[in-house]
């Protein structure tokens, strides 16, 4: 696969530069955790629930240790020793807690080496079911087989019985992965939800319960359509961990895990991010689940064509920080757009060059191509033909991961007639265009080969900056998105404590002892 005649050493220059842009960064941050980290922990040894004012327990018990406690030691180590001095089981506690019986921070501290023997019974009962859920996904694999590219598409309506219909109507049309986009600012709650819910705006809460009912209504629907049926949500934010955690316990299979998403659309602290974006990869991987990222966002407030290495900068980073947490190649649904305004002359050329000059460079990932969104308007046809001409560029290029356009997308939320309309014209471009990826080559030094060539040049020099100058300090320079944040400031930055040098996670050993293994 080498159509654009691309330099071999120029991309594996950039995966070097990525590799030390990541190292650096893990090395800052493996010394901190964060309490959405610490919450996780609980949520993985089986605590859940609320207490009487609707405050999740997990949040309450790592907020306790903060205030009372010293956090630093890690979770781990209060539950442990509340468990062993209180001679009572997990559910027991969690009951008392519940009822304002108990607490964590009334017991002496028990020795660091006797909290994993007091706590393993709890997680290995939780890793079994992880587990468990990986070879289902397989079996499903098995049975059914894997499709050369999946037709995503995105339900919003904020009630989960709703998102469930819509999601059922856009199987039945075609649809194989479908996404549950997430209530308006939910990424910036520092808490995740809790149970079923019926009201969100632009989206529905991403809960655990939410996770359940969808997951059960489209493993109904696998049987009879008789394939996989994929289901996403997002795991960002300042829960970005917590989602990971839930996300896994009930099954998903894919979740939006970029690794500075956050950072620069959501002004949430970047050590914060980092950090939990590093453990929740890790449990990503353990659990079999596939990452999307995000570079498409890059392309809605920058120019897409002079910006377009921005992207495929972000890329190689993006694969770098999931190879340090253990992730595949083919879990990495590496994230690009079709964001070029349609009116520039040779826009579509431009368009094809971006899709393969990623495919390329990353041969062996499922990436996750976006539709045009910035140049979309009420002009419901033009978005129609802008879609077509999308669905040609993926299929052009060998998309795996194609989340559909919505002609109706400048104006409301998708009816379910747009999403049919949207998966009709995807499939039968499909169709039409079956074999051309095997079919066409690109003209020696035209048009398609030197702006991806041009394209690769530039990420290097930029990643060779980055590289030079660090993460950090890019990030605050605004080399991606134009948008400038401080590594000093940010949402959730009073969530991030150093780690005393007795601290301990017995799920980020587990995970780190079983994937080192791998």
């Amino acid at each position: 696969m080498n159509k654009l005649n691309l330099n071999q050493t120029t991309i594996a220059s950039c995966r070097k530069y990525a590799k030390q842009i990541a190292q650096d960064v893990i090395e800052d941050v493996q010394l901190f955790s964060t309490v959405s980290v610490e919450r996780s922990v609980l949520r993985l040894l089986g605590i859940d629930g609320t207490d009487a004012f609707d405050v999740p327990l997990v949040n309450r018990m790592v907020d306790e240790v903060k205030e009372r406690g010293q956090l630093s030691l890690g979770i781990s180590r209060y539950l442990a020793s509340a468990l062993k001095h209180s001679e009572l089981t997990l559910t027991s506690f969690v009951e008392k807690y519940q009822k304002q019986k108990i607490t964590l921070t009334a017991f002496p501290l028990i020795d660091k080496d006797e909290v994993d023997q007091v706590l393993k019974p709890y997680y290995e009962k939780t890793f079994a079911l992880l587990e468990n859920n990986h070879q289902k996904r397989l079996a499903l694999k098995t049975a059914y087989g894997q499709k050369e590219k999946d037709l995503y598409v995105i339900v919003a309506t904020g009630n989960i019985d709703e998102d469930i219909t819509q999601a059922k109507a856009a199987v039945e049309a075609g649809a194989d992965i479908i996404a549950v986009i997430r209530t308006t600012g939910q990424s910036l709650l520092d808490y995740v939800p809790y149970g079923k819910t019926t009201e969100g705006f632009g989206g529905t809460y991403a809960t655990q319960e939410n996770f359940k009912l969808m997951r059960e209504a489209l493993d109904e629907l696998a049987i009879k359509e008789k394939r996989q049926l994929k289901l996403v949500n997002y795991a960002s934010g300042l829960c970005m961990p917590e989602i990971a955690a839930i996300g896994a316990l009930e099954r998903l299979d894919m979740l939006l895990n970029d690794s500075m998403y956050g950072i620069i659309f959501r002004d949430i602290n970047m050590k914060r991010t980092f950090i939990d974006q590093h453990f929740s990869r890790l449990l990503n991987a353990y659990s079999g689940i596939t990452i999307n990222t995000g570079e498409d966002n890059y392309l809605t407030t920058s120019d897409a064509i002079l910006e377009a290495h921005t992207v495929t900068a972000s890329q190689f980073i993006n694969e770098a920080f999931a190879k340090a947490a253990h992730l595949k190649e083919e879990a990495m649904g590496l994230g690009h757009a079709f964001e070029i305004n349609p009116h520039i002359e040779n826009a579509f050329l431009y368009e094809l060059a971006h899709a393969q000059l990623a495919r390329e460079c990353f041969p062996h990932s499922p990436l996750k191509y976006m539709p045009p969104t910035k140049h979309i308007s009420g002009h419901i046809f033009r978005a129609y033909e802008q879609n077509t001409l999308f669905n040609v560029a993926a299929k052009m290029t060998q998309q795996n991961i194609h989340l559909l356009g919505m002609m109706t997308e400048a104006i409301h939320t998708p009816f379910v007639s747009d999403r049919d309309l949207a998966i009709k014209n995807a499939q039968m471009v499909d169709q039409s265009f079956a074999s051309i990826y095997e079919e066409i080559e690109f003209k020696p030094n035209g048009f398609i080969q030197t702006r991806a060539q041009h394209v690769l040049g530039e990420a290097h020099t930029l990643l060779k900056k980055i590289q030079k100058m660090g993460l950090f300090q890019a990030l605050e320079q605004g080399v991606f998105a134009d948008i400038k944040r401080k590594e000093t400031q940010g949402k959730g930055l009073d969530g991030v404590f150093k780690k005393d040098q007795d601290y301990i996670n017995v799920i980020l050993n587990r995970l780190e002892v079983v994937l080192n293994d791998r």
